[in-house]
């Protein structure tokens, strides 16, 4: 999925049970927005470096971030959430470096499967950092998913390109990101998170991008402009998803990503269609939508315990 998820508030589980299939098809929408803002970036990325190209997504992406962060002006940010924004946008920043390189070098199918990775770090994470349980559930789910990306890889039996460790990168960081984002949540509003999360990106862009700057024409900038487009109107459907129907019921629809990802790669730039691509995000795509029913009925059972 794209570079951020979108948490659930307490109780949306009990509330939007009853319109899965609007769920599903704003879900349906988002991946088709995200698959075709990574086919834009593939598009360019041969004639803009990788970090001038995320920069500029990001920057002229600002105009619909910064009037999120309108609740800062009547409250002020303690030290310890400065440093939590600051750490959030360094991690997320090596994560869209990594992202935007991996675009430009491995099949679009390929970077769609790996960033299903993601979630699957997030239950890692959350376990060794947030001190939740390790269950069996967990266990087998994520040696499913790991199986899916060596499936993926097949290290041994073909060569695992820089863009494959960078999507591996890319993983690890947006799973970073979104923990310290768990912990924001509960203290300052979503708006603000989102907000700040473009913002510290562009700046933290900025050197990387001046660094290794060529000169762009209009009609590259507004493929970045598309991109800036893409992704925020896929953040808000995945809202309006995650608003309709509980999560356990749109994450399988995740999946059709993977599918868009192969009819562009192979009708737009000649990729050739990977079986063992499909099979293995199929696998990781399986052992994310079981953790996640698996955690909505736990969470079903614990509102009906508490009352």
């Amino acid at each position: 999925m794209g570079a951020e998820a979108v948490r659930q508030p307490p109780g949306a589980v009990r509330m939007t049970a009853g319109r899965p299939v609007a769920g599903i098809l704003w879900m349906v929408v988002t991946g088709l927005l995200f698959v075709g803002m990574t086919a834009i970036v593939k598009h360019v990325g041969s004639d803009v470096p990788a970090a001038q190209s995320a920069f500029l997504r990001f920057a002229l992406g600002l105009p619909f971030a910064v009037p999120m962060l309108w609740p800062l002006l009547r409250e002020r940010l303690t030290p310890a959430q400065v440093r939590l924004f600051g750490m959030r946008g360094a991690v997320h920043t090596l994560g869209v470096l990594c992202w935007f390189y991996a675009m430009t070098r491995i099949p679009l199918a390929e970077v769609t499967a790996m960033n299903y990775l993601n979630p699957v770090y997030v239950t890692i994470g959350a376990a060794l950092f947030l001190g939740e349980r390790w269950e069996a559930r967990r266990l087998l789910a994520v040696a499913a998913a790991m199986v899916g990306a060596l499936v993926i890889l097949r290290p041994g039996l073909r060569e695992v390109e820089p863009g494959h460790i960078a999507m591996l990168g890319t993983a690890l960081a947006f799973a970073a990101g979104y923990l310290i984002a768990k912990r924001l949540s509960g203290q300052v509003s979503a708006s603000v998170v989102v907000g700040m999360l473009s913002v510290t990106v562009t700046l933290g862009l900025l050197p990387f991008a001046v660094a290794a700057w060529v000169p762009v024409d209009w009609a590259e900038l507004g493929w970045f402009f598309g991109t800036a487009v893409l992704a925020t109107g896929a953040h808000y459907t995945m809202t309006r998803a995650f608003a309709a129907a509980p999560i356990s019921a749109t994450q399988p629809a995740t999946f059709l990503q993977l599918v868009w990802s192969v009819f562009l790669g192979a009708a737009l730039f000649g990729e050739p269609v990977d079986g063992w691509v499909i099979l293995g995000g199929a696998l990781i795509m399986a052992a994310v939508s079981f953790i996640t029913w698996r955690e909505a009925v736990a969470r079903r059972v614990r509102l009906v315990a508490e009352g």
